[in-house]
């Protein structure tokens, strides 16, 4: 955040990740009663060393974060230093005064923040532009483990049909996208500091025993995910509600030809109806949470 005076901790390559995770470490996590104090004083007084220690006190969100997208081929160092961005833009904007926390406002600026760097960073050529081509982009490896297809390599048929129903994309674009994701990096990859071992990266992933403020944070933005998602939801129509929930929210989602049966109509009009449903749902979740989270357009996670 340029108005703030101290400079924050690099990660400069990869190789200095350990370094930095453990300089992070040693900033305090903040109680609710001082982060609100702290908070103030940036709103009201332009205390840039307040909003230095919300910075720093949230780094390990932000690496914890960062994490999760090691994935797409980028350095992790720029990732995370995308992720700090967002999280010092969200400093910039929190308001206190609304009653939740930092750590759960911040989290969807530093999502967005990273999310927007690795669109940028991916040619066109190799990720496509329609929507349905970004939503599997960042949803592959997520739906992959959901359904235990973790091994390398060319999905099975099966799978391939699964994911593509699940997330309402051609079969042929779920092929070739994990074809380009498939050089993802193992988490039990050595990770060595100045040539010598340090373990592997998922050592390195924000240590549990001091991760309580993301655990915190997750939960919270759960909860309120949740509670949009419901709202939306009951602006439904009720044969909209049925399909919605059946496809789009249940660990066994239904096929469309069970669905087609249950309504007597045609397959395909129980896919438009679930696609017409979807896009009720995350127009309204997205602008919900706008108007909760953020005075600038910060677009949420897609409710399926």
């Amino acid at each position: 955040m340029a108005k703030t005076t101290q400079s924050l901790p690099s990660v400069y390559d990869e190789g200095g990740l350990s370094r930095y995770l453990q300089e992070i470490r040693q900033f305090p996590m903040l109680q609710p009663d001082e982060e609100f104090m702290l908070a103030k004083r940036w709103r009201e007084d332009d205390d840039r060393q307040a909003a230095h220690k919300l910075v720093t006190s949230h780094l390990r969100l932000v690496a914890k974060i960062a994490m999760g997208y090691r994935g797409y081929g980028l350095p992790i160092n720029e990732v995370i230093s995308e992720g700090n961005v967002g999280l010092m833009q969200a400093v910039k904007r929190f308001e206190p005064d609304k009653g939740f926390r930092l750590a759960t406002y911040a989290m969807w600026w530093i999502k967005a923040s990273i999310q927007e760097f690795i669109l940028r960073s991916w040619s066109l050529v190799k990720m496509g532009t329609t929507a349905s081509q970004k939503k599997l982009f960042f949803n592959l490896r997520k739906i992959k483990g959901q359904i235990q297809a973790l091994e390398d390599g060319d999905l099975h048929p099966d799978q391939v049909s699964e994911i593509a129903e699940r997330l309402g994309v051609p079969e042929d674009d779920v092929v070739s996208m994990n074809r380009r994701l498939s050089g993802d990096s193992s988490l039990n990859t050595p990770l060595r500091v100045d040539g010598e071992s340090s373990g592997e990266w998922q050592d390195w992933l924000v240590d549990d025993a001091e991760d309580q403020e993301s655990a915190f944070a997750e939960s919270q933005e759960h909860g309120m995910r949740m509670e949009l998602l419901e709202d939306a939801i009951g602006a439904l129509s009720e044969r909209e509600q049925r399909v919605f929930r059946a496809r789009r929210l249940q660990d066994d989602p239904l096929t469309l030809e069970e669905l087609s049966q249950e309504f007597k109509v045609s397959r395909e009009r129980i896919r438009q109806i679930e696609v017409r449903a979807f896009e009720k749902v995350q127009k309204a979740v997205t602008a919900a949470a706008g108007k909760a989270m953020a005075p600038t357009a910060i677009e949420a996670p897609a409710a399926g």
